[in-house]
């Protein structure tokens, strides 16, 4: 495999700015999620325990948004930092593992586009990086919140976050920036020339 170009790794102006931007209207929108996710999934929990975390890819779309149109390493780790970030501010009563939870995060989907040498961003890449995402929220939050788990729980646990990962974040994190991209405003990103060209 040969090496990145410098390129291809290092960021511009405009690669920093919008990924910061997004991590903050994105930090807003976990918040949001923060203050009503309890009562969304509690159906879920209640036919299945661990079976909410289905939904709790919307904490992970800052991570697979700015991997779609950023495609530099460290985008999605930083602009899920960011997020969690602005989220923490606000009042996530979390606290500091607000942003220990998007470390690791962010981490699950650098790994996965790191398996690709940053090289592939296409629609199944995001949703892989959005399952490695998924699937180390759910590891983190097993060993955080859940000690002493049964192994039944786990599995469910972790198996929905991945899943929810994949499917919330990485196929909606994909949509979401395509549908920013094609209102033209991402027009010095890869993802809004592609947005651009005729069908």
């Amino acid at each position: 495999m040969t090496l990145m170009s410098s390129k291809k790794v290092s960021w511009r102006a405009i690669d920093i700015v919008t990924a910061a931007v997004l991590g903050v209207a994105l930090g807003f929108v976990f918040f949001a999620w923060n203050l009503i996710y309890q009562p969304i999934t509690a159906p879920l929990e209640a036919v299945v325990p661990g079976l909410g975390a289905l939904l709790y890819g919307v904490w992970l779309l800052a991570a697979t948004m700015a991997a779609a149109i950023i495609r530099k390493p460290g985008a999605a780790l930083f602009a899920e930092l960011v997020a969690a970030s602005v989220s923490a501010l606000l009042g996530a009563s979390w606290g500091i593992l607000t942003l220990e939870s998007a470390l690791v995060q962010g981490l699950g989907a650098e790994i996965v586009l790191l398996v690709f040498a940053y090289r592939i961003f296409r629609p199944w890449a995001i949703v892989l990086a959005g399952a490695g995402a998924g699937l180390a929220m759910g590891i983190n939050d097993i060993f955080i919140w859940y000690p002493g788990a049964k192994p039944e729980f786990i599995a469910i646990y972790v198996g929905s976050a991945l899943i929810s990962g994949a499917v919330i974040a990485g196929l909606g994190g994909w949509r979401l920036a395509k549908a920013i991209a094609q209102t033209g405003v991402l027009s010095r990103f890869q993802i809004g020339q592609e947005a651009a060209k005729p069908v």
